[in-house]
């Protein structure tokens, strides 16, 4: 089993959470999973395009309490 890592982009604004998130991912070992927390709206659409484009897997996108968890894993 890989590490997990956490990453918290709250209260930054598009396109910043996906290209920090994309960041944070390149420095990885493959098949770490990162999760990810931002609360920006465009998040739910810039992180998982950005993980599709970069080849990485989306298992989950949750909606927390102001905010969405996304946990990516590293491919």
């Amino acid at each position: 089993m890989g590490m997990d890592e956490a990453l918290d982009l709250r209260g930054l604004k598009c396109p910043l959470p996906a290209m920090l998130a994309r960041k944070k991912l390149a420095q990885l070992p493959p098949a770490t999973a990162l999760t990810v927390m931002a609360d920006d709206p465009m998040a739910v659409v810039d992180i998982p395009h950005m993980c599709h484009g970069e080849g990485h897997a989306v298992e989950s996108v949750a909606s927390r309490d102001g905010y969405n968890e996304f946990r990516i894993r590293k491919i």
